[in-house]
């Protein structure tokens, strides 16, 4: 061994500078796998090299700051400015091009809303007085008459994402946020985990494949979700999805490399194995039968029920609206997932040309039930690319009660749009379950980046909400934001773009809204009525 040692430590460093670089090529002309390789041997690694580091370079050098998709850097740098409490404003003006087609313009009122110091406006929680949240107008489940209606704290709340799908570092993170900041935090599809058990309110998600309340061989069992929702009181709504914006009439896919021993029995599915969801429900098979599952499920635990779905073809939303109207049964609550996709992995095929984009379904979807005068015996979410101030306010002026946010909600912990999540190999050890990758997570850290996020989101929504002259953003109507056609420097309001008028939601005040019996969410330490 000694003498071997001796003969490399002989040989002159300038022969392994030879040697290496045509073994390396004479590999490569001998292998068949990578065309490129073999045609320009020891070159030709450079360019999967460059490749592979393609994504960021676009993302850090070439493109501008409203270039990228599907969250450009200005929208990504606000984003992280706000979740770090640093300066998230601009100077000397916007950079965007206002005349574009599609741009979004809010009118302001000529003297703004003026706040009365006897009527509250929103609820501080602590003694920062620029952490508030803004509850929804509308008490789910109310009209329903469920046994357990639900009026969400905050307007803003945090979109189906799973465990498994997103780290338990990340989840932790996030529903200690939405504690702390009072928002809900719906599950995703793949089940209650322990992650989402650290106060805030909590959306169970359940999918085609019923995860946590389900038998060995996919099955819904309605005991094992009665007796999740009574041994967890903090879940205040069950949303069924149909489908997600990413991949409508596809089921989800969670491969066997981000599938641990816990995601197993959490969702009662064997180890090893990828889980490819059924685009199907099991347990009905038409609309008729839909409703007739809400209804049971309502019954058995007193929950709000709702549908979570893209939206393309309107044949069958139209048949619900009939059903509903004809017998007062039905879903309390509609979100709508825009065709942008999301979190979720997708076949390009499926996340960039199938289902409708968010305003399209959004405002199609509406226009069925608001012929039907259902819409104020519903509450409309929306979501896909919402967690932004503008795009929020252009949402609820369309319609939408409460908005989710995903994505938004991840970069305020850390994504920086990798765009790895499928791989598990997120670098931020957010969309991973790598466990020295997750590693990276300090849920305390980031508990209080996604509450500051919220809050600044939440500040920024009221604050233009009160520069159109109104007190609550369910006021906001089609009439007060235009789109620019990129015609002749034309714009066009919501309502003659998409042929309707918002139905105005009552509304008497903050205050009483505040008050009443049904609001939702444990009581924020230090919380008080502005």
């Amino acid at each position: 061994m000694e003498m071997l040692t001796s003969f490399f430590a002989a040989i002159p460093i300038w022969v392994y500078i030879i040697i290496i670089p045509v073994a390396i090529a004479v590999r490569d002309i001998l292998q068949r796998k990578h065309t490129i390789q073999h045609n320009f041997p020891l070159v030709g690694h450079f360019r999967y090299m460059l490749e592979t580091i393609g994504p960021e370079l676009r993302q850090y050098i070439v493109a501008n700051n409203r270039e990228e998709l599907p969250f450009n850097r200005r929208q990504r740098s606000w984003i992280y400015a706000s979740s770090k409490k640093e300066n998230n404003y601009q100077g000397f003006g916007t950079d965007q091009n206002m005349q574009e087609a599609g741009y979004v313009l809010i009118k302001p009122a000529m003297l703004p809303y003026k706040l009365d110091t006897t009527h509250s406006h929103h609820v501080l929680n602590g003694n920062d007085p620029h952490h508030y949240t803004i509850p929804s107008a509308k008490v789910i489940g109310e009209f329903h008459k469920r046994k357990r209606p639900y009026r969400p704290r905050s307007i803003v709340n945090v979109s189906a994402m799973s465990f498994g799908s997103l780290s338990s570092r990340a989840i932790e993170s996030l529903n200690k946020g939405s504690f702390q900041f009072g928002n809900y935090h719906n599950t995703g599809e793949g089940g209650l985990s322990p992650y989402h058990k650290f106060g805030a309110d909590v959306v169970f998600n359940m999918g085609t494949s019923y995860f946590g309340v389900r038998d060995d061989q996919g099955n819904f069992v309605m005991e094992k979700l009665v007796k999740m929702t009574k041994l967890n009181p903090f879940v205040r709504m069950i949303e069924l999805k149909l489908s997600q914006g990413a991949k409508p009439g596809k089921g989800g896919v969670l491969p066997a490399s981000k599938i641990t021993a816990e995601i197993a029995e959490i969702r009662g599915v064997p180890i090893g194995k990828d889980v490819v969801s059924p685009p199907y429900h099991s347990a009905f098979s038409d609309v008729k039968g839909m409703i007739d599952f809400i209804e049971q499920m309502a019954a058995e635990t007193g929950l709000p029920v709702g549908i979570k779905s893209a939206v393309g073809k309107t044949d069958m939303w139209e048949e619900l609206a009939d059903l509903m109207a004809e017998t007062g049964k039905g879903p309390d609550f509609i979100t709508i997932d825009g065709g942008e996709g999301g979190t979720g992995a997708a076949p390009p095929s499926f996340a960039d040309h199938v289902s409708l984009p968010l305003v399209f379904a959004f405002s199609t979807v509406y226009k069925i039930f608001q012929k039907r005068n259902l819409t104020d015996k519903l509450t409309f979410i929306a979501s896909g690319k919402l967690g932004l101030p503008a795009q929020a306010v252009m949402a609820f002026s369309m319609g939408a009660d409460v908005i989710n946010v995903a994505r938004e909600a991840m970069m305020s912990i850390g994504c920086i749009q990798a765009q790895t999540c499928h791989t598990n190999r997120c670098p931020t050890g957010i969309a991973t379950n790598n466990k020295w990758l997750e590693a990276g997570i300090d849920p305390a850290l980031k508990t209080e980046r996604f509450n500051s996020y919220m809050s600044t989101l939440a500040k920024e929504i009221i604050e233009i909400t009160h520069a159109t002259g109104y007190e609550h953003p369910c006021q906001f109507g089609m009439n007060d934001v235009d789109i620019s056609m990129g015609d002749q420097n034309r714009t066009i309001s919501l309502a003659d773009n998409y042929g309707y008028l918002k139905t105005i939601v009552p509304y008497s005040g903050i205050k009483p809204l505040l008050e009443c019996p049904h609001l939702g969410g444990r009581k924020i330490p230090g919380e008080k009525v502005a």
